[in-house]
């Protein structure tokens, strides 16, 4: 077959959906295939030195096995401009007219392009958090998602979901068949392993200038949906009885950030909440590893990659009740309900505190860890593919 592939959400963003989709096609290129795989991207308006990197990553194991794998990187074009092409002004150009024929299409960022007639197409909706936290969203982006993706959903011939969770969501708010709805998990890559050099964890608290004091890890986007202004809320009684703790909050600023910058003045805490922006994926696992825990008590998550890497690096975890969260997590994750800021703070409380929690939690945690790869995810897509859909 010949399957085209949408990787422009792998090139242009760092985290989240960006690092799930690059992880997923670099182990779909690496399980080898008859197949030839139609990578296609437009990066217009990003330099080459952030995108080469990422593709040169992506694209290393197809070119380990002279897979058969092109590249159509339209440089000169931006995303957003075939947003406005394609579902703005709804001009029906078909992706084929950039990648050339193929035998199935995939689109792993929530929208479908529009494709020659008859074209089976797979889809990946990581989340319906725009409805499920609607105020965690820009209103324009909102009103786009929630015209375009329940469109892309009822055009799309199957439909990936991150978790039960995000499935159970597109069958009770989008009206989407089950049997249209596969549930495929993200994975733990190999390196994300618990680092006990003190050389190399005193060398990344130098290089994010964290200090030498114990700190709680708060990771991804900033922006209201990560509940970092509860967090901070939580952080900030704990650290009255834990003077030299700090929290570390690590990710880019996103959207909707200025309530939550407030809130560390607001509390005080600005000599103790530490912003570094955004990490390199290599710099991950000994950060996990210096931390004493990861807080990542989030409103709603498709997935929640962070809480599998933290355990793998052996770190404990501090998440959700809600959405995926449960899923990700399982028995090896203190939950906490993320609106209440009272309870955050007793599960920083126990976790910092009580010894044999942190062992047992760790132990679960390598073991929840394990249930999660890479190589099974891209088994099970490569599975979905050659059904034909």
């Amino acid at each position: 077959m010949r399957i085209g592939i949408d990787i422009t959400s792998a090139l242009r963003q760092g985290a989240g959906i960006g690092r799930f989709t690059r992880e997923l096609i670099r182990a779909l290129l690496a399980i080898g295939s008859p197949h030839t795989y139609v990578l296609f991207a437009a990066t217009g308006g990003l330099p080459r030195s952030a995108i080469e990197p990422r593709l040169a990553y992506l694209t290393q194991p197809a070119i380990a096995r002279h897979l058969q794998c092109k590249v159509c990187d339209l440089r000169f074009v931006s995303d957003d401009w075939l947003h406005r092409i394609w579902h703005r002004a709804r001009l029906p150009i078909p992706i084929q007219a950039v990648v050339g024929r193929v035998d199935l299409f995939h689109e792993p960022d929530f929208v479908l392009p529009p494709t020659v007639p008859g074209t089976p197409t797979i889809l990946t909706v990581h989340d319906l958090s725009f409805i499920r936290d609607p105020d965690s969203a820009l209103p324009a982006l909102r009103r786009y998602l929630n015209r375009v993706v329940p469109r892309s959903v009822a055009r799309a011939t199957h439909v990936l979901a991150d978790s039960l969770a995000t499935k159970n969501d597109l069958v009770e708010l989008f009206g989407a068949p089950p049997k249209k709805v596969t549930v495929m998990y993200g994975g733990v890559d190999a390196r994300f392993a618990p680092v006990r050099d003190p050389e190399k964890l005193t060398a990344i608290r130098g290089k994010y200038h964290l200090g030498l004091e114990p700190f709680v890890l708060g990771l991804g986007t900033v922006q209201p949906r990560k509940n970092y202004k509860r967090l901070i809320q939580a952080f900030s009684t704990v650290k009255a009885q834990i003077p030299t703790l700090k929290l570390v909050i690590v990710g880019d600023k996103g959207w909707l950030y200025d309530e939550i910058f407030a809130e560390v003045k607001l509390a005080r805490q600005e000599a103790s909440v530490v912003f570094p922006g955004f990490v390199e994926d290599g710099d991950l696992p000994a950060l996990y590893s210096a931390a004493e825990l990861l807080a990542y008590p989030s409103i709603y998550e498709g997935f929640g990659l962070p809480v599998l890497e933290a355990m793998a690096c052996g770190t404990p975890v501090i998440t959700s009740t809600t959405s995926s969260l449960p899923e990700v997590g399982g028995e090896a994750a203190l939950l906490v309900e993320p609106t209440d800021v009272e309870g955050i703070a007793g599960a920083l409380r126990r976790l910092l505190q009580d010894a044999d929690l942190r062992r047992t939690l760790i132990t679960k945690g390598f073991e929840q860890a394990r249930q999660f790869t890479w190589e099974k995810a891209a088994l099970q897509l490569l599975g979905i593919y050659e059904a034909g859909y």
